[in-house]
């Protein structure tokens, strides 16, 4: 931890090294300052015997702002606190005896709002996306999952005594499944025992899950070190991939976690479930992507600022709305927050204001970068089962304005009306069926109708149908005879028994010899004739059809 702090100020990897040796590596601070004591104490005789103050760098300046007001223990994590603009210069408060001003301290309150300062190499983050560079760095920076994180969740007790079993995160997008698995690893009491590998079921093949799982082995014979193995979209993996992990999770050579967004019972196998925690996450709540979204704004480090080159002001209403039309995916909102600053910081260039000025977001700007609510809607996934069934059971409940919200969040979701239509047509028959047999016209002709139109024009169909169906009187008469039918046939003990004599055809001179027809009463010439039997001997007086039907819903 201490090595990459110092890596991120811009000392070599060597000078770091040196400098963490000397001081015990326990303290980051310790090592800052026996680095820039070093240097001054060892001056280059070429170099120039008044040279000028160095130039000011913004991260060590924030960071020794930070740890002179912060007091920290080897026992404690380092404190969480919300560093001083990287725009605006601090000040030596008069008042305050814990900030001691530096040599360079009058140059730097002469500088206007500088632009944030972007270190190349391996502190350039600026290409990444505001949602990657934004990213909970432990457990405790996340929100909205309160439900698996609390004080009392498995989770929470398992890194604090540094058991952490293997793990199956499952939710939607944007809900946090990658970053708590990334941050599990910085949160444990002991990160010593612990080596983190990312692989990602979309680009990676066998060879890559082989290799990781051989070098999981080799790391745990030699060095006694678990391999924290974190799989995004695992979902995608086949049975034969999957299978890979089980001996290694088994043998404790790896703690396995996979991130997905499908219902793990349908796509992951059994004996992988049945070897981690299922643990399921929620779309985030608009106060949480709030939170997040005033994060990313008051963070100079790493936070919109640094997209942009400026100072950005983002409006409360900007932030509201777009907490209230990210569909509680978080990503979503940070990529649509930072586009909405590049739409802001373009606008003052455009107007060639002084670089001081800030960028300010506007709800205008928001909604530009937004283009439309973002809706959570996937056609081969889980929640495509759930919107279908919840427009059945609306119908089925004669809640036509239901019926009608449900069919919109479809239809707004990219769903194929021709999909709808057909299940429309099936609950015709199944749910209103004699009850108004007018009802099925309905529906074919809803699907006809769509197949001829398409979106857009077709949705008003779709919602006079769903309507027609969802205010009908309803009777599953004709769904429970059908389906107390093929339940004797499947159930017939030995062969069903054949078509009775009297009710076969019989075409030839040969059949009619053997009694094919024999005995048949032709209803239209014998209208009060009741003594013909249609059903098997066996099932004879059976009754399927339950009519009228005296449970049937009547509008």
């Amino acid at each position: 931890m201490e090595m990459e702090q110092l890596l991120s100020m811009g000392f070599s990897s060597e000078l770091a090294a040196q400098a963490l040796a000397a001081t015990g590596g326990k303290s980051t601070l310790k090592a800052t300052e026996w680095i820039l004591s070093h240097k001054s104490s060892n001056p280059n005789p070429n170099q120039n015997p008044n040279p000028s103050p160095p130039p000011f760098q913004p991260k060590l300046d924030r960071f020794f702002h930070l740890h002179t007001k912060l007091s920290t223990s080897p026992s404690s994590p380092e404190p969480t606190a919300t560093a001083p603009s990287i725009h605006t210069v601090p000040e030596h408060d008069p008042d305050d005896d814990s900030t001691t001003p530096s040599p360079h301290h009058n140059k730097r309150q002469k500088l206007q709002h500088p632009k944030p300062t972007i270190q190349l190499g391996k502190t350039d983050r600026t290409h990444e996306p505001l949602s990657e560079r934004m990213r909970p760095r432990t457990v405790f920076e996340v929100v909205g999952q309160e439900h698996i994180l609390g004080n009392n969740s498995l989770l929470h007790s398992a890194i604090d005594r540094n058991r952490i079993p293997s793990i199956i995160f499952w939710g939607p997008p944007g809900t946090g499944k990658t970053s708590i698995a990334k941050s599990i690893i910085n949160s444990a009491q002991d990160r010593s025992i612990y080596r983190f590998v990312s692989l990602s079921a979309v680009t990676c093949g066998v060879k890559d899950v082989r290799d990781a799982v051989e070098e999981a082995r080799k790391m745990r014979v030699k060095n006694n070190k678990r391999t924290l193995l974190f799989v995004d979209e695992v979902h995608r993996f086949n049975k034969s991939q999957q299978d890979s992990f089980l001996p290694v999770i088994e043998d404790g050579s790896i703690v396995f976690m996979g991130a997905t967004t499908e219902n793990p019972s349908f796509h992951l196998i059994t004996p992988l479930l049945s070897r981690c925690r299922v643990l399921t996450l929620n779309p985030i709540k608009p106060h949480h992507i709030e939170t997040l979204l005033k994060r990313s704004v008051n963070d100079n480090e790493k936070g919109l600022s640094q997209s942009v080159g400026m100072r950005v002001d983002v409006k409360d209403d900007a932030i509201d709305f777009l907490s209230m039309n990210c569909d509680g995916d978080a990503r979503v909102a940070l990529n649509a927050l930072e586009i909405a600053a590049t739409t802001a910081a373009a606008r003052v260039a455009d107007n060639q204001l002084e670089q001081n000025d800030e960028a300010v977001v506007t709800v205008d700007d928001v909604k530009e970068a937004l283009q439309c609510k973002h809706l959570a809607y996937d056609k081969a996934g889980e929640e495509h089962y759930n919107l279908i069934s919840a427009l059945h059971k609306s119908m089925r409940g004669s809640d036509a304005d239901a019926a009608i919200y449900w069919l919109a969040r479809m239809l707004e979701g990219g769903e194929e009306p021709l999909y709808i239509a057909r299940r429309l047509i099936r609950f015709a028959s199944e749910d209103v069926g004699l009850a108004d047999p007018l009802a099925l016209n309905q529906a074919v002709a809803c699907y006809q109708a769509c197949h001829f139109l398409g979106m857009p024009e077709c949705n008003v169909i779709l919602a006079q149908c769903a309507a027609y169906l969802a205010l009908a009187p309803k009777s599953i008469s004709v769904y429970r005879a059908i389906g107390a039918a093929q339940k004797v046939v499947r159930e017939s003990v030995g062969q069903n028994e054949g078509v009775p004599l009297h009710l076969r055809n019989a075409p030839t001179k040969l059949m009619k010899e053997l009694g094919y027809g024999k005995d048949y009463i032709y209803p239209p010439d014998n209208p009060s004739s009741s003594t013909l039997s249609y059903l098997p001997p066996s099932l004879l007086g059976y009754k399927f059809l339950d009519w009228p039907d005296q449970n049937s819903t009547q509008q």
